[in-house]
């Protein structure tokens, strides 16, 4: 297979292909919504599970998948397209929503789960290293932004759109018809209109200043002062996520909110999470992204605190929009960061990397969830997540490095350095 020498990069050069692929993620996102508010009632009604432990097991398994396959991805770019792994990526969507239709057992919600995981980390991961390629360094928070924007909006919208079907049908497995349509969708437009980008690459790796990475693993686990705090901060805010995906619904449903008010409740941080970062992945272009990060952790920290007082309908909102845009703050961000701290020939292997630390925290997560909510209750599990989420912000605060951008309005900028944060 042939691929041209060169090619432009530039969002708006490349306007097409870049706002194909935001749609393509947007059907990427949606998939993880069909589950995000309806998964804990189906479990009870269909087979009886009523175990927290046992319902965060379906998290462990969508996990441990997608960690796994974001690590495979940074392999499997030296052998294959990003074309052919996002298509592979939608091929092992094909099954989920069925899968879920008919499941016999709570071992094919499992499997779903892994086929889902997979989806993710390649099909997500396709879609963010594409971009990336597509735009260059200008605008590279921007479009990570854009991108992000579009999973986590239909992440939110799709999990309200679950709990209502469940809701206004009175069978929570119809939850999961519209997965159908997302997923022959999702292929249909990558088969047919998505072009690969290694010319886009290449052209980029001819200009780029930044320096080849020692050791991938390790410098962009912890060594490198910008990509462990990152790597860090990814984990953390992972098993929050895996944490309150697990722990929201059954603390709501505690407090006798219906199952259409879940799905509403559910759907609102990740909806926000969506929303704001049309703006924060911008505000990484301008600004000091160390900031960004360790503001984006603490407001994190903050919302979750507040859901202790999940009694009171207006601190649950506001907790819930506070955890959304601490989330907002920091995701496209983290992406940012790992694009802008590695040579492009090894991007796709350190962002496989980061997002197999950061995906892994879906697990660790759940599981800390599952044990500790057992054996102190779920406000202990929320201090206790809320405080480790502060404390990673610290960490990103002390550690990372400034050079290249504002700190904040009216400060001096810094000279540029290859490779700031």
């Amino acid at each position: 297979m042939t691929h041209p020498a060169s090619a432009t990069l530039g969002l708006r050069e490349n306007a097409f292909q870049f706002w194909l692929l935001v749609v393509v993620n947007g059907f990427v996102g949606a998939m993880v919504g069909l589950e995000r508010s309806v998964i804990p009632e189906f479990a009870e009604t269909n087979f009886g599970i009523t175990g927290t432990t046992a319902v965060l097991s379906f998290i462990v398994a969508f996990g441990l998948a997608k960690s796994g396959a974001n690590l495979m991805m940074g392999r499997l770019t030296k052998r294959f397209t990003r074309k052919q792994l996002l298509t592979f990526g939608w091929l092992l969507a094909l099954p989920v929503p069925w899968l879920l239709l008919y499941a016999q057992s709570w071992t094919w919600v499992i499997v779903a789960n892994i086929l889902l995981g997979l989806n993710q980390g390649l099909a997500w991961s396709a879609t963010v290293v594409m971009k990336i390629d597509l735009v260059g360094e200008k605008n590279r928070g921007l479009a990570m932004g854009i991108n992000e924007f579009a999973g986590y909006l239909s992440v939110g919208v799709v999990s309200f759109l679950a709990g209502y079907i469940a809701s206004t049908t009175g069978n929570v497995t119809n939850a999961f018809l519209p997965g159908i349509a997302f997923s022959i969708i999702g292929l249909l437009l990558t088969v047919f209109l998505v072009k690969d980008t290694h010319g886009h690459v290449q052209t980029e790796a001819s200009q780029t200043a930044v320096p080849l990475l020692l050791n991938i693993w390790k410098d962009t686990t912890w060594r490198h002062a910008n990509l462990g705090p990152v790597t860090l901060n990814g984990f953390v805010n992972n098993l929050n996520d895996g944490i309150l995906w697990g722990l929201l619904p059954v603390l709501l449903a505690s407090k006798n909110y219906s199952l259409s008010e879940i799905g509403l409740l559910a759907g609102i941080y990740p909806a926000v999470w969506g929303l704001g970062q049309l703006g924060t992945g911008k505000l990484g272009d301008v600004f000091c992204k160390k900031q960004l990060l360790s503001l984006g952790m603490i407001t994190q920290g903050i919302g979750i605190g507040l859901l202790l007082f999940a009694d009171s309908y207006p601190i649950l909102l506001g907790a819930l929009v506070l955890l959304g845009l601490g989330t907002a703050l920091v995701y496209p961000n983290f992406l940012a960061v790992v694009a802008e701290n590695t040579h492009p020939h090894q991007r796709p292997q350190s962002l496989g990397i980061f997002r197999f630390w950061r995906d892994f925290g879906y697990v660790v997560g759940a599981v800390a969830a599952g044990v500790f909510s057992s054996l102190f209750g779920i406000g202990a599990v929320l201090v206790g997540t809320a405080v480790l989420t502060v404390a990673a912000g610290v960490v990103s605060e002390v550690r990372m490095s400034c050079s290249g951008r504002r700190l904040w309005p009216g400060k001096k900028k810094e000279s540029l350095v290859a490779g700031s944060c």
